[in-house]
């Protein structure tokens, strides 16, 4: 038996075990570098560090942190509520207010999970109270908190940016209007479906005193992506500006963290990069492998000779990630999958950062479908509901993201029309 079928069927037995992501690619990672690296695990390490050794990398971490900080304290709640009293005059404008929520706090943590938890503790027992179903309340959240990985900052998009060389600000530019036609696509939805519940009527006063208790967490994303999109500040800076913005307004303003909630933040920030970075340095490993052996390009050029036509292509493309949402976790996705897709589809003049949107899409609504949907496995525990009952509840909602990621496939000037 050859050596790679060997290696092949060990990785096959591994996935089948369900064995931890990092270890199948440190296996797999460790490998390719016997088989092609002059049988030296040296160069592992080198290739560890090289990935790690950047600066924009520490925008992951101090983002997490960020978000982390703001769901324990008081920006998320009064962001909340503000939104609440502003659509209070429509039908069921909590559910509105839902998605409205989740898509600013989206603006300021740059993670899916971190919005999903931060909005959904604070807005699902409100919806239940107010009469919302069940199946609505969880469908509405655990969507909605999917908009962190595509509104900008997004940490996704930064990991593209990283592994791709694509600037990390214009993935942000061309992040704005597809986050704005999935939020209006899931606010319509959640109007139209909640068109017979109760108004409870537009209240100038209660909006007032909302913007006033709320106007220091509203003004967080103007200075935030103010600096960003005014080339003020780097993806790094910004993180790190959010981040001291975040424990000024929590400590000092309004002082509802406390230094248990901020040592619990620290502590769960830790734990994710646990999981995570060892990921971005075993996937670059594999990366920097497969580009050496020209996999990407010799790829690239069998599709130009098998598809012939630039929208076959996409839906290939769409296809595929689809199926790898589904099965892998976001940030290792985009690690393994965007080096290998991009030279592919530069042969069809696919713009870099139109494929970026196009992939982050796909893994958002990977987010929602099982088995690795990791925000139906956030709700189901958040939310003290079974697993399949939220897999249940999001199904129109990832349609209407469907039809988004349809819009944004076809009409590359929904992407690019700030970046080129």
């Amino acid at each position: 038996m050859t050596y790679p079928i060997l290696l092949s069927l060990t990785v096959l037995g591994m996935l089948l075990l369900r064995q931890n992501l990092i270890v199948i690619l440190m296996v797999l990672g460790g490998a390719l570098q016997l088989l092609y690296s002059d049988g030296d695990l040296l160069f592992m390490a080198e290739d560890f560090w090289a990935a790690v050794d950047r600066e924009v990398l520490l925008s992951i971490p101090v983002f997490l942190l960020c978000g982390s900080i703001m769901s324990r304290g008081a920006i998320a709640e009064r962001l909340v509520m503000v939104l609440k009293a502003l659509t209070g005059s429509l039908a069921g404008g909590l559910g509105v207010a839902a998605i409205l929520a989740s898509a600013f706090f989206a603006a300021i943590s740059g993670s899916s999970m971190v919005t999903l938890l931060a909005v959904g503790s604070v807005l699902y027992p409100a919806l239940k109270e107010q009469g919302h179903t069940t199946r609505y309340s969880l469908g509405a959240l655990t969507s909605a908190g999917t908009l962190g990985v595509v509104i900008p900052p997004s940490i996704p998009m930064i990991v593209y940016g990283l592994v791709t060389e694509t600037s990390i600000t214009d993935m942000f530019l061309a992040g704005i209007i597809p986050g704005l036609l999935l939020t209006l696509l899931l606010a319509l939805y959640s109007a139209w479906t909640n068109r017979s519940m109760p108004r409870i009527g537009f209240d100038f006063a209660a909006l007032r005193r909302a913007v006033t208790n709320g106007i220091w967490s509203l003004l967080m994303p103007v200075i935030l992506l103010g600096g960003i999109y005014s080339g003020y500040f780097t993806a790094t800076e910004s993180a790190a500006v959010a981040l001291a913005y975040a424990l000024v307004v929590e400590l000092c303003i309004y002082k509802e963290l406390t230094l248990a909630g901020l040592w619990e933040a620290v502590i769960h920030t830790t734990q994710l990069l646990g999981g995570l970075l060892p990921i971005i340095a075993i996937a670059a490993t594999l990366n920097m492998v497969l580009t050496t052996e020209q996999v990407p390009s010799q790829l690239a050029e069998w599709m130009s000779c098998h598809v012939d036509q630039k929208w076959i292509f996409l839906i290939c493309l769409n296809l595929l990630l689809l199926l790898v949402g589904i099965f892998m976790e976001i940030i290792s996705a985009v690690l393994i999958m965007a080096p290998i897709l991009m030279p592919i589809a530069s042969v069809y003049g696919i713009d870099p950062v139109h494929l970026g949107i196009i992939m982050i899409i796909n893994l958002e609504i990977g987010l929602l479908t099982p088995p690795v949907g990791i925000n139906l496995i956030v709700a189901s525990q958040a939310f003290r509901e079974s697993f399949w009952t939220v897999t249940k509840s999001v199904i129109p909602f990832v349609l209407l993201m469907l039809v988004a990621l349809l819009l944004v496939t076809f009409l590359p000037v929904l992407s690019l029309v700030f970046v080129r």
